[in-house]
């Protein structure tokens, strides 16, 4: 068996020897020569251009169809304030998820920035009604302020029962309901009950009342007066008496007490 294999091995062995010789003593392939002559070069005979871009050619590649890598928007001091805020409601209240809390804030937010709105215009027309002494929208609001200013910052000197006679036999009942209220302030602040300036509103007065039944009174004239003379309501007679009972009546509770 052994020498059988060793007779297989030789067999191999100069197998190879025999194709080495050969491939060495093989030459290589000839290569021919090719020649070009000047008529197979090509002349390109064709007119170049000059192409230019346009000025604003980006442009039309600055819409969103053209971005094809989205970032996120980096955020900011508000941004991180909603989120702070949405996490503190996540804690209090059970929400699916982040974003339905996210959701409510921005909502609660801006409910609240529509009832500063509402309140400051409100502090607004209020501030423009007690001070100016007149509605805003009030027609011929100017004339009537320049025409009594002066018997406001002289109420001490005046004798308000004669003017208010005189008033109703002109026919003038609500200059009389003016008077009237001017009146009772002259008693309220002779008696201390009140600090009497031109500046103050019907509110200062009010919040300088101690006893809540002189509140209450106050209260109500404030607003027949205001109701009369600021809303430019013509009153019947029927009215003017009924408001011209109450002010007697207050009068007379100012002075003796």
């Amino acid at each position: 068996m052994n020498k059988f294999l060793l007779v297989l091995y030789s067999l191999f062995c100069f197998g190879i020897s025999t194709a080495q010789d050969t491939l060495v003593n093989q030459e290589p392939p000839k290569v021919n020569t090719i020649k070009y002559s000047e008529a197979d070069i090509y002349v390109d005979s064709d007119t170049i251009k000059n192409q230019t871009f346009q000025k604003n050619f980006k442009k039309k590649y600055s819409d969103s169809d053209f971005v094809y890598e989205r970032k996120a928007p980096e955020k900011n001091w508000w941004d991180h304030f909603k989120e702070w805020l949405a996490s503190l409601f996540r804690r209090m209240f059970t929400f699916k998820d982040p974003q339905a809390s996210l959701n409510f804030v921005a909502v609660l937010l801006k409910v609240i920035a529509v009832l500063i709105i509402i309140f400051v215009i409100y502090l607004i027309v209020k501030a423009l009604i007690n001070r100016e002494g007149q509605w805003v929208f009030g027609k011929d609001a100017k004339q009537k302020t320049i025409h009594y200013s002066d018997i406001e910052k002289n109420i001490h000197l005046l004798d308000f029962e004669k003017l208010i006679k005189e008033s109703i036999l002109a026919g003038e009942k609500r200059i009389a309901i003016r008077y009237y209220y001017l009146w009772l302030l002259k008693i309220m602040a002779r008696n201390r009950y009140i600090e009497w300036d031109i500046e103050k509103t019907n509110s200062d007065y009010l919040y300088e009342l101690k006893k809540p039944a002189h509140k209450e009174e106050f209260t109500y004239l404030s607003y027949l007066y205001n109701y009369i003379w600021y809303g430019e309501f013509e009153i019947d007679e029927a009215a003017f008496i009924k408001a011209e009972n109450q002010f007697k009546k207050s009068l007379k509770t100012f002075s003796h007490e």
